[in-house]
């Protein structure tokens, strides 16, 4: 087996990629993915065992929080990127060795590599089928997929400035606890719900790093049609990488448009001061094949999820940064103060043609906890008189296979007294559908990206308080969640460490979880998959 990875939705035959990942990478990318893993656990078994104070590794810190984040699927396809990244955190390993002084034998601490070749036959020894055990094996997994998605989040709100000491400690105690053997399969379940513990927190930090520096997020009509300007689309997660682009293409007659999960910048505040950022192009990341093509224009991946571009011509007007990236591709680096240079993309821009519009009309969102609870007294009136009869949260991620269908289909056929509350790309399956609203509600509620997740986390706690309910589990919400990559994996585990139960996830559940794994997920909190739209809705709906 040449490769073997299984950490995303799309895991060939829901069993596992071992030739070549349907994200399109290849064994090699595949096998230093799993070396910079390993490489990380090394660290972190240095760091717990040598009892360091993670406040004072600096650097450190953020260069384990880019290493998880460049394993997260349809981030970084650039084999020579992740390897310069293996030997820099090698380095930072071995000095933190020499500094804690003692002596550490296990092999993630010691291990040396001179080259690629070695590299590579080092990975085929400590990739994820090196647990040979198929229960600690899933649990491992899901603890590391839980925690990219959490240093996905942590990078974000460190890229603003703020940063929570507690979630390095924690990181580094989990990928030390993947390399000991001791565990059981009780400490590794308790060990998985206090990484979402951890993401609660994360989410929580992202939060208050977006609306303090940039405002909360209001209810805003979202442009999607063009205007005849050359233009950048900007994609991914980053709000500083956005707000550097609109700052350096302020005045030069190029206009910028978001795609993807940059679609909530729009509702933020501090960015509605740019009269050249113009609206939203396209829909979910799976689509920019067709998209990048009519845009024209050049694209800013900030984060994944990059789909291999089909012709040297949009490849060539791809640039990278962050942790992201693909091989061809222009990769932008920040400067010591942070400041990144995209006059480059600005100068391409320039010279070609402006987007071909594919659609027209707006759409609505900026339903974050902070708006939403501001409309507290009109949703609960909506409640109390029938209006509302539930809830359904439909965060989580979009994706290109057939099956997700379902969730269009779902929206469309839910009771016309029912509300959608999302956030991460899978709104793209439902927030363009006619819905409308009740009593001035709409019956889509966008809170955001990904993160924002953590939104609709309070808002529920919210509603519990206000209806005086003992358990959040007594509100009239219904979570029908779908899942692609491994932030969706963090969301899961927060909104089970808050109790959150009898959550349906699709619309495959994880290869990664095993039988028994899979059995206490639904024994303990009642996890179940998606069947037909006209089962499930009449499920929800205690029909």
């Amino acid at each position: 087996m040449g490769m073997f990875c299984y950490q995303c939705q799309e895991a060939s035959k829901g069993i596992g990629c071992d030739v070549r990942g349907v994200c399109g990478k290849n064994e090699e990318v595949a096998k230093l993915q799993d070396l910079l893993i390993y490489a990380l656990k090394g660290i972190s078994h240095i760091v717990t065992e040598g009892k360091l104070d993670v406040e004072a590794l600096g650097d450190v810190n953020g260069e384990v929080l880019t290493g998880l984040f460049m394993t997260i699927t349809n981030a970084n396809f650039d084999d020579d990127a992740i390897e310069r990244h293996i030997k820099k955190v090698l380095g930072l390993r071995d000095e933190l060795r020499a500094q804690a002084e003692a002596e550490f034998v296990h092999d993630a601490a010691t291990f040396q590599v001179e080259n690629r070749e070695e590299m590579l036959d080092k990975a085929a020894l400590v990739g994820v089928l090196s647990t040979e055990n198929e229960d600690i094996r899933s649990l491992r997994e899901m603890i590391i997929y839980g925690l990219k998605g959490l240093a996905a989040y942590a990078e974000h709100a460190l890229n603003i400035g703020k940063e929570n000491p507690e979630l390095y400690d924690f990181i580094y105690r989990a990928l030390a606890a993947a390399l000991n053997d001791d565990l059981s399969v009780d400490d590794l379940v308790a060990l998985t719900l206090e990484t979402g513990k951890y993401g609660v927190d994360v989410m929580a930090l992202l939060d208050n790093a977006n609306t303090s520096k940039y405002g909360n997020p209001e209810i805003t009509e979202v442009n999607i049609g063009v205007r005849d300007n050359p233009a950048v689309l900007i994609s991914g997660h980053d709000l500083v990488d956005l707000e550097q682009l609109l700052e350096q293409t302020r005045g030069t007659g190029v206009d910028v448009y978001t795609h993807g999960e940059m679609l909530p910048a729009h509702y933020y505040p501090a960015f509605k001061k740019y009269d050249h950022f113009i609206g939203n192009y396209g829909n979910a990341w799976w689509q920019q094949t067709q998209e990048f093509a009519t845009f024209n224009g050049p694209i800013l991946f900030t984060t994944n999820c990059i789909v291999p571009p089909r012709s040297e011509e949009i490849k060539n007007r791809i640039f990278t940064t962050g942790s992201t990236g693909y091989p061809g591709c222009k990769h932008i680096e920040p400067d010591a103060d942070g400041r990144k240079d995209f006059s480059e993309i600005i100068e391409m821009a320039k010279n070609l043609k402006a987007p071909e519009e594919i659609e027209s009309g707006t759409i609505v969102g900026g339903f974050a906890h902070h708006q939403v609870l501001a409309l507290a007294d009109q949703v609960v009136e909506a409640v109390k008189t029938g209006a509302i009869k539930k809830f359904f949260v439909m965060a989580g991620c979009d994706g290109r296979m057939r099956s997700r269908e379902y969730y269009t289909e779902f929206a469309k056929n839910l009771p016309e007294d029912t509300v959608i509350m999302t956030a991460g790309c899978a709104k793209y399956r439902y927030n363009k559908l006619p819905l409308g609203d009740i009593n001035g509600i709409p019956r889509v509620l966008d809170a955001g990206q990904c993160n924002d997740s953590y939104s609709l986390a309070v808002i529920a706690l919210k509603l519990k308080e206000v209806f005086e309910l003992d358990d959040i589990n007594d509100l009239p919400i219904a979570f029908n969640i779908a899942w692609y990559e491994q932030k969706a994996v963090i969301v899961l585990l927060a909104l089970l460490y808050l109790g959150v139960k009898n959550i349906h996830l699709g619309p495959t559940l994880p290869a990664f979880l095993s039988p028994n794994v899979a059995n206490v997920l639904v024994e303990q909190f009642g996890i179940g998959g998606i069947s037909t739209v006209e089962e499930d809705i009449a499920m929800f709906m205690g029909e």
